[in-house]
């Protein structure tokens, strides 16, 4: 597998995934993944790239709970 970016070699590894939203900061670390050995870009797997949505779906919704008990 080559790198989009640079051209590299790309090899399975683990990377971090990093989010960051308006009000939170996410790291989830160890996150397997296809990982540039030139340039470090990485590109998650399908089944991690679903379950790290299915992760920020829920807390969006906890995150804007907490939102509206702070206003009332």
């Amino acid at each position: 597998m080559e790198c989009h970016f640079c051209g590299g070699e790309m090899k399975k590894g683990k990377t971090t995934y990093t989010l960051n939203r308006s009000g939170y900061h996410l790291l989830i670390d160890d996150v397997p993944a296809w990982v540039c050995m030139q340039c470090n870009e990485a590109y998650f797997e399908e089944n991690a790239v679903d379950t790290i949505q299915f992760m920020i779906k829920n807390l969006d919704k906890q995150i804007n709970k907490v939102r509206e008990a702070a206003i009332a």
